[in-house]
């Protein structure tokens, strides 16, 4: 008589990581000198869909990449609506096609009735959910590829835009997005700047609390995406072409203390 073994607790059982981040993506599709001005994350295959299904548009985002600089100025002159950052991408993309865009849609559900011991069908009744789909803006969207940019907003922009690059492809607008903002890298340059200049709040401005990488990255891993491939994209310190001349114009004025959730340099950045 054999003797029944009980099944193992879930408790002793290690669970698998499900990650949606690609662990080995073709960094080689950049040219020269992208991976010094950008750190690259990769979701859910999205690198290499954009490189081999949208080719035009990441050609083109990738070129606007490689001539985007932004000035120190840029960071330290008091912005208006729209900061002086994103309007330099604008001018960018704006020529060859990219628009801001939306989309919204109403649910149209049909009830069907089916008639007892009959092949026959009926419909009975007609139902809408209006705004069903009421995603938000996205920067830039052409073709297939929908590109956002945070430079500096709250962190929970973040959510807003992410769920936004999610309904566009959920809908079958998008094949994949991209999403840019700062690298972790921009640390010692917002320490040294805050040194140099009497902005008050520049370190909230700037700090753990807004629009980074580690915030971005945080939530893809997460999975809120969904199914959408992201390619998340941040700005690293060599993106800012006039600092070194800047700060020797600027000498220290006080001693500056800027930190930010994620140390300098860690394991995440490629």
């Amino acid at each position: 008589m054999s003797r029944r073994v009980p099944p193992a607790s879930t408790e002793d059982v290690t669970p698998e990581i499900i990650r949606a981040r690609d662990s080995d993506i073709p960094l080689d599709v950049f040219p020269s000198g992208f991976l010094e001005l950008y750190e690259v994350l990769s979701y859910r295959n999205a690198l290499h869909i954009l490189y081999r299904a949208c080719g035009e548009e990441f050609d083109q985002i990738v070129k606007a990449l490689m001539d985007f600089r932004i000035d120190t100025m840029d960071m330290v002159r008091p912005g208006g609506n729209k900061s002086k950052v994103a309007i330099k991408m604008e001018r960018l993309l704006h020529p060859l096609g990219w628009t801001e865009t939306s989309i919204e849609a109403d649910l149209d559900i049909t009830r069907v009735s089916h008639v007892a011991r009959t092949r026959k069908k009926k419909t009975t009744k007609l139902y809408r959910i209006p705004g069903f789909v009421a995603g938000h803006k996205i920067d830039f969207v052409k073709g297939r590829v929908a590109f956002d940019m945070e430079w500096n907003s709250k962190d929970q922009t973040f959510d807003r835009d992410i769920n936004a690059v999610r309904a566009l492809y959920e809908c079958n607008i998008v094949a994949a997005g991209v999403l840019l903002t700062r690298s972790a890298d921009l640390v010692p340059l917002f320490r040294e700047i805050q040194s140099r200049v009497d902005i008050k709040d520049f370190k909230s401005k700037y700090g753990a609390s807004t629009t980074w990488m580690g915030k971005l990255t945080s939530r893809l891993d997460a999975g809120r995406a969904g199914g959408a491939p992201i390619l998340a994209l941040g700005i690293r310190r060599s993106v800012v072409s006039d600092f070194d001349t800047w700060k020797a114009e600027h000498p220290p004025k006080r001693d500056a203390v800027f930190s930010i959730d994620q140390p300098v340099g860690g394991d995440d950045v490629c």
